[in-house]
């Protein structure tokens, strides 16, 4: 482990500034209410590298496609979530002197992250070039009891003189993407707004027409007293702000408290955004730090109650889990449904688009368990909404009749991605969403949601693979061409196993469906399920002869079979040494892929055949990919291989913090990041939720004393806890029936029962 900062169980630490990890630390740093979000930047001037960082959920721009050469279908435009107004800056000058990190002289640092209360603090002592020496203290919140609102306590104490000190708090929306494709401003400017201790910049996404507003206000304080100060204003394009200088007494300590409030079209009508915003902040100005701060705690009080995993006797594992639970939250918080899990959050401009199938694949299975099924349905109406983008989508590639092809990157259900063996051959996608369905059913029995809307995704998304196969008159089967699995490191291949197998499933699934709800009124044209039956029956799935190993591609064995131990450190990671065409060529895989489906479909598997896949495919796995080592991790578990489940759990969980890839300074791994929670749930405490019901098979590993989570199934929750014996106890108000080391066992309303550990 690289150890970028302290290990803590709920904290985040660093104990001195480092310019070289402060990217690193913006984004690791970072805080979000589901709403909105802001890296860690400075309040105060910061000349050092930085990416300054400002989000606002489900607000974005089309940003023309940039390629070389541009291929019928492609997507004309590349979805950015856009850099909105920074609301978090305070100018300081000393004396004419800039307060500015990057050029005084650091005495002491310290940055600390509370993730139970999402709260960023950072205690710092400088010398200034005028050698006047001050200590501030900035804490900072995002709301997530007002998801609209945020507030910033920034404290001075003068150390070695009195004298006076320019405070400068500002809004400033001047701002651009540096992932831009042309160097595009994306923002054109709507009001803005001043007066005393107050402002308001309101601006406007450009083709997409998005209308955000930023509002601030501020009181200042010498120790616990109110000061009465009368500020210059300013007013620019897209800029405001309050100077204002004062006499600081050395060893007293000043404060200015930032209230902003930031609102959008997403939640107000046209005419009502900027006033929202300016009466949010008014309402926070009025009811003080202290009480707004209060109401934010005991928002994630009860967030914490529910998604908290508790890990005894390994500190480093124990931040890590919650690290990544607390950044999901901090991402997707359920209560708004225009709003989707974008892969980077709030926390970078990597990515672009709000929805990936990490959604699906990652991230529905953490919501399903750990929240209430309202979150997880709303994630997958989502999908509803946008069935008929979705078979615009496939029309364009010249699918027909309903067919419908879910895009790999989208805001608005239009395909935005803009790499052609993503866009168009990785369309295993749409395999994700329909086992998102099917998953959401056993965790729920919710017909009502299937009947409604989940039944039309899938016949669109059936429709999709049917056509997509084609008859083989050499194999006598349907084959699908041109595709590239999950494994990104190989494009362009014939008959992916998991694309075809989990085609197969789908169109099994969904006739299954249909068969059950046929009496609301069919879907299924006339031929349509001869015809797929036709195709089940009939599909070619690759297989190594002689052997239980399932063919990642038909020409897979053509390549240098190698283990991704014998890379040279120092060519790895591979996508940031080596041609593409290397890779390409290569055996290394990206991520899970026929493991992918071993995963999702494991009971359709021996244990031998799982055994010897993962045996297979995961040595020559390079995890590159943030979604890779919690699913082996999964497997390894399964098979009985409690090192190897450790291992690649500490890999998924501490990916971004101790940055693995070297690229977490463009932000963090969101989506994945449920699969460090899978990892711990469905991988050691071997949760599985089935037809059947639900059963677990848990393991620990040796680094472990204990660990503990709660799970909602079917609605109940449940507190399992996983030691030297086995804890459960139902909490919720039906009786359960659990299966553990396949042996059925019975819970009553309130029931704890103690089971003997394997």
């Amino acid at each position: 482990m690289l150890n970028l900062f302290e290990i803590d169980e709920w904290k985040l630490i660093e104990n001195s500034f480092d310019p070289a990890k402060q990217e690193q630390a913006e984004s690791i740093f970072s805080i979000g209410n589901g709403s909105f979000g802001q890296r860690a930047n400075f309040e105060e001037a910061y000349s050092g590298k930085s990416l300054q960082g400002s989000y606002v959920g489900g607000v974005y721009y089309p940003d023309k496609t940039r390629v070389g050469w541009w291929k019928n279908g492609y997507p004309e435009y590349f979805a950015k979530v856009l850099n909105a107004t920074n609301w978090i800056g305070i100018f300081i000058e000393i004396d004419g002197v800039k307060l500015d990190l990057a050029t005084c002289q650091i005495k002491s640092f310290y940055r600390e992250l509370d993730m139970k209360t999402s709260t960023l603090t950072r205690k710092f002592r400088v010398q200034l070039s005028n050698n006047k020496e001050i200590e501030v203290v900035s804490v900072r919140f995002c709301s997530m009891h007002n998801q609209e609102i945020a507030a910033i306590r920034y404290s001075i104490t003068p150390l070695n003189f009195s004298g006076n000190v320019s405070f400068t708090p500002y809004l400033d929306g001047n701002v651009t993407n540096a992932d831009s494709n042309y160097d595009e401003v994306f923002w054109e400017a709507d009001a803005h707004r001043v007066g005393d201790r107050k402002g308001v910049v309101s601006a406007r996404t450009k083709k997409t027409n998005f209308l955000t507003a930023t509002a601030m206000r501020f009181s200042f304080w010498e120790n616990d007293q109110l000061v009465e100060i009368h500020p210059n204003t300013k007013a620019e394009t897209l800029y405001v702000d309050n100077h204002f200088e004062h006499f600081l007494k050395q060893g007293s300590t000043y404060t200015l408290k930032k209230y902003v409030a930031v609102t959008s079209t997403i939640n107000h009508s046209e005419f009502n955004t900027v006033a929202a915003a300016i009466n949010e902040v008014t309402d926070a100005y009025r009811a003080g730090f202290d009480a707004i701060y209060a109401d934010h705690v005991k928002a994630w009080d009860e967030i914490w109650k529910n998604a908290d995993v508790k890990i005894e006797g390994d500190k480093s594992a124990q931040q890590a889990i919650r690290f990544n639970i607390f950044h999901l939250y901090q991402t997707y918080t359920g209560n708004n449904a225009k709003l989707n899990i974008g892969p980077k959050g709030f926390t970078g401009e990597k990515y672009g688009g709000a929805t990936y199938w990490d959604t699906e694949a990652y991230c529905i299975p953490f919501f399903l368990k750990t929240a209430p099924q309202a979150v997880s349905r709303q994630l997958l109406k989502y999908r509803y909404n946008q069935l008929d983008k979705a078979i615009e989508n496939a029309a364009k590639l010249g699918f027909k009749d309903g067919a419908a092809l879910y895009p790999m990157v989208t805001m608005n259900g239009e395909e935005c991605h803009n790499e052609w063996e993503i866009t168009f051959e990785e369309i295993h996608r749409n395999g994700a969403i329909a086992f998102a369905i099917y998953n959401y059913i056993r965790h729920t029995d919710d017909w009502e949601y299937v009947a409604d809307f989940g039944r039309h995704v899938l016949v669109g998304i059936a429709r999709f693979w049917a056509q997509r196969f084609n008859w083989s008159g050499a194999k006598q089967q349907f084959v699908m061409l041109g595709v590239t699995g999950p494994n990104e490191y190989e494009n362009n291949v014939n008959n992916n196993w998991y694309t075809n197998y989990l085609a197969k499933w789908c169109l099994t699934f969904t006739l299954e469906v249909e068969e059950k709800l046929n009496h609301k009124s069919p879907l299924l044209r006339k031929g349509e399920r001869e015809e797929w039956l036709n195709i089940i029956d009939k599909i070619y799935l690759p297989k190594l002869e002689n052997t239980n190993i399932f063919l990642q591609q038909d020409n897979f064995m053509d390549k240098v079979l190698m283990n991704a131990d014998e890379l040279p450190e120092n060519e790895r990671p591979i996508n940031q040494h080596w041609s593409w065409d290397r890779i390409l060529r290569s055996v290394f895989i990206k991520q899970a892929d026929v493991l992918q489906g071993v995963y999702l479909f494991e009971e359709q598997f021996s244990m031998d055949e799982i055994k010897d896949n993962f045996n297979f495919y995961e040595p020559k796995t390079v995890h590159e990919s943030s979604l890779s080592p919690c699913i082996h991790s999964i497997l390894a578990a399964k098979i009985g291989d409690k090192e190897r489940a450790y291992k690649l759990y500490l890999r998924t969980s501490r990916l971004d913090l101790d940055d693995y890839n070297r690229e977490v300074a463009e932000g963090l791994h969101i989506t994945s990041m449920a699969g460090t929670w899978m990892s711990i749930v469905e991988g050691m405490a071997g949760i599985r939720v089935t037809e059947s019901g639900l059963e677990m098979n848990p393991i620990i590993p040796t680094q472990w004393k204990s660990y503990t989570f709660n799970i909602f199934y079917k609605n109940q929750p449940l507190t399992i806890s996983i030691g030297s014996e086995i804890t459960i106890e139902n909490k919720g108000d039906k009786a359960i029936t659990l299966d553990v080391y396949k042996q059925s066992i019975n819970f009553n309303i309130g029931e704890k029962k103690v089971i003997e550990m394997r």
